[in-house]
């Protein structure tokens, strides 16, 4: 009987001793990284057929628009920590508003609507790929692209009501879009720029450039989001590519590439890992570290405009060390060069303090700009 009541507890203690290090072992595993949401609208759908193209093809916009979106999203979700969810999966028609709100709701980091352009008249001699960001144009053609994309609302049922009175065919409601979306223009004229620079050399396409408009489910996403023109479907030579296989493959795969891109940026900064805290409290020198990456810079990117600045404090809110580069006709306004990455996070909490809340750390290796993820593994 004592020989039992030995084993008895010599199993008890080796039980107690198991979980407590199976706990430990829980607690001390990695923090998992914060998803990056890719929420991505293939335009129009349902009754909302959007440009039927020459009229050479039964399908429409919508349909071609469906088709990329699903092969986009099926090669995001490879990537890891990388979460896509769309905004329709069939021929259904979600309300602009509607698409607005699920994207909110699932605070996606990212959002992609994918349509095809038309020109207006019988010749349809335009052709080429153009990606939109949120603002103002006194161009004509960009107007009427917007008025285009935003007349989906009068498919609606009580739509004065529900978009609060907004008119597509009026310059003061197009006005009154664009400051909701401020926060989040240098991050999408960034992603907008990726998605050409790819149309151009993964595509073969006609770079129609980045642009900016008045589109209304732009202003009411709250994160970086643009809205992708794949091309003219009243073009025949665009309509036969854009409705073929290898077209929609191309187009796929160019848009894959501008965004996994994208994610590889920023993905450290929505992670636990490398977050950076803006902390009021002063540091001392105890407390100042540094962590050099031989042949790696990092800077602090500020900014992305199509205007062209001079690289002085007083337009950077007294901030010194700036730098400017331009790439497909954006500038980009740089704080800082260092190759400690303790020194460019203290950069970036001073940035942040400054009222630029949204920048973030670049690196670069021999001057060409490679990933923050890559640059750490060095």
């Amino acid at each position: 009987m004592k020989h039992y009541f030995s084993v008895v507890l010599l199993l008890c203690v080796v039980s107690l001793l198991t979980a407590s290090t199976n706990k430990v072992a829980k607690n001390d595993s990695p923090t998992k990284k914060k998803e990056f949401v890719v929420m991505i609208d293939p335009g129009h759908g349902g009754r909302d057929t959007g440009t039927p193209g020459t009229g050479r093809y039964k399908t429409t916009e919508k349909d071609i628009a469906l088709d990329v979106s699903l092969a986009l999203g099926k090669m995001l979700k490879k990537i890891p920590n990388v979460k896509v969810i769309y905004t329709r999966t069939k021929d259904t028609y979600p309300t602009l508003q509607k698409r607005a709100i699920v994207t909110n709701k699932k605070k996606a980091d990212l959002f992609i609507s994918i349509h095809c352009n038309a020109q207006p008249g019988k010749k349809g001699t335009a052709y080429g790929s153009e990606t939109f960001v949120l603002g103002l144009s006194k161009n004509k053609t960009n107007l009427e692209v917007a008025k285009r994309e935003n007349s989906v609302i009068f498919l609606e049922d009580n739509y004065e009501e529900t978009y609060g009175g907004f008119d597509p065919n009026s310059p003061e409601s197009l006005i009154s879009l664009i400051i909701m979306q401020e926060e989040y223009l240098n991050q999408s004229i960034e992603i907008a720029s990726y998605i050409q620079k790819e149309f151009k050399t993964t595509g073969k396409r006609k770079d129609r450039g980045v642009k900016q408009a008045g589109f209304w489910v732009l202003s009411k996403t709250y994160m970086p989001s643009v809205l992708v023109e794949l091309g003219f479907l009243t073009h025949k030579k665009e309509e036969d590519f854009l409705n073929s296989k290898k077209g929609k493959k191309v187009m796929t795969k160019s848009l894959y590439n501008a965004i996994k891109k994208y994610i590889s940026l920023h993905m450290d900064t929505s992670s636990s890992e490398d977050e950076v805290v803006v902390d009021d409290s002063e540091e001392t020198e105890e407390t100042v570290t540094s962590k050099v990456y031989k042949g790696i810079t990092f800077k602090v990117q500020l900014a992305a405009s199509s205007k062209k600045m001079a690289t002085k404090s007083y337009n950077f809110k007294g901030l010194n060390q700036i730098s400017r580069e331009k790439a497909n006709k954006i500038y980009r306004y740089f704080y800082g060069e260092t190759s400690d990455y303790e020194e460019v996070k203290r950069m970036k909490i001073e940035a942040a303090r400054k009222g630029y809340k949204d920048c973030y750390i670049v690196a670069y290796k021999k001057d060409k700009k490679i990933s923050l993820s890559d640059a750490l593994k060095q």
